[in-house]
């Protein structure tokens, strides 16, 4: 069964093509600066053991214009890996936003999509272009079942006094502000991953996404009991350029004595802060170059990063009265030894240590902890595609 990711985003159309049940990728795509001038789509097929680039660019004014680029590549003589487009069984769409309506990956239907746009105002930035990725690949794949992967659905197990806040009731059961968490697909998928390295279903776990978005998960037996993010993905660890947790009172003295307007903080706090804020570079690479350069704004941003997640796993430890293993994903999380050595370290009266070899070697699934640490440290490369490909398998095949 041929099974199609499309992750719609506002200005770019990632997707993936899979064959299942083997989870092969056929192929792996981008469409860049949608709406843009210089718009691109870079198209990569693995054929005999090697990986094949083919790269369009030509404006691409719109999403429908921006399918219609991949159907056709997906088709195409010598870059395709269809003979038509009626081989799709089934797209799964990433949409980041869910609300309590949506516990677990769903077959859209009208009510579906009509429920999606209620949540905008949640996701104003994120809901919108995953819409429209559904709307306009349900017009060029008729045949195929659309189904919704929500980022939020991994979320909804937590329990009442993890997701609500300490504010008036109404505000809860008329507006629906509580906490929701994000990241829930790439959560879930190194959680599983972690699960069987372990041999342990039961396994209590804190997984660390840590790319240009950061988020941390408490994990008891497979199940999201607490998360940093919350009615939107700003809150919790500091991240590329966003803020992360902050005292409100810091956005009422801004608005009252520095005139600052709403939408100047709302902006600030999410496209300035973070990283960007603390040193000018938000991607990490740049941090720590910046640090070999001897300037101190990235040394204090990198500290500051670290110092954040260290909090959060000493609080979620006590959440799950316990720890069996600590779990690094996303880019960071992935591919920054001494990024997992700054968290680690100090952390030997939760029994956490690293093994500084294992820390620096290795590639894919693996531990990574000293002989004596008393919790498993595992390094998880995340796959959310791959799981959205998998839970619309899964859905299909039920149905």
């Amino acid at each position: 069964m041929k099974i199609l990711v499309i992750n719609s985003g506002s200005s770019s159309l990632k997707y993936q093509l899979f064959d299942m049940p083997a989870e092969t990728p056929l192929c792996v795509g981008l469409v860049d600066r949608i709406g843009l001038a210089k718009s691109s789509l870079t198209h990569t097929v693995q054929e005999g053991g090697q990986e094949l680039v083919f790269r369009v660019d030509v404006p691409i004014p719109d999403h429908k214009a921006a399918l219609l680029k991949v159907t056709a590549m997906l088709t195409d003589r010598e870059a395709g890996v269809l003979d038509s487009l009626a081989e799709v069984s089934a797209i799964g769409h990433r949409v980041v936003h869910g609300g309590e309506e949506f516990a677990s990956t769903t077959l859209v239907t009208d009510a579906v999509k009509s429920k999606i746009a209620e949540l905008i105002s949640l996701a104003p930035l994120h809901n919108p272009p995953n819409l429209l990725g559904i709307e306009v690949a349900e017009e060029l794949f008729p045949r195929a079942k659309q189904i919704a992967v929500f980022d939020t659905a991994f979320h909804q197990s937590m329990p009442s006094r993890a997701y609500r806040y300490a504010i008036p009731q109404e505000l809860y059961t008329v507006q629906g502000i509580r906490a929701y968490g994000f990241h829930g697909t790439s959560h879930q998928y190194v959680a599983k991953k972690a699960q069987t390295l372990l041999n342990n279903p039961n396994a209590k776990l804190i997984t660390v996404h840590l790319g240009n978005g950061c988020s941390i998960t408490a994990i008891d037996r497979g199940v999201s009991m607490d998360h940093s993010m919350g009615l939107g993905p700003m809150g919790g660890l500091v991240m590329g350029t966003r803020c992360g947790d902050i005292d409100p009172s810091v956005i009422f003295h801004l608005i009252r004595e520095r005139g600052f307007s709403v939408k100047e903080v709302n902006e600030m706090f999410n496209k300035r802060s973070g990283l960007l804020g603390l040193c000018g570079y938000s991607d990490m690479r740049d941090v720590k170059k910046a640090i070999a350069a001897g300037e101190e704004d990235a040394r204090l941003a990198y500290e500051l990063y670290a110092y954040r997640i260290k909090k959060y796993v000493g609080a979620y430890c006590a959440v799950l009265n316990g720890l069996d293993a600590l779990v690094f994903t996303a880019g960071v999380g992935e591919n920054d030894p001494d990024m997992r050595e700054a968290v680690c370290s100090g952390m030997d009266y939760l029994g956490i240590r690293l093994d500084p070899f294992k820390n620096r070697q290795g590639s894919g699934v693996r531990e990574i902890q000293d002989p004596s640490s008393a919790v498993k440290v595992l390094v998880v490369p995340t796959n959310e595609e791959l799981e959205i490909g998998l839970q619309t398998y899964a859905l299909v095949q039920e149905g």
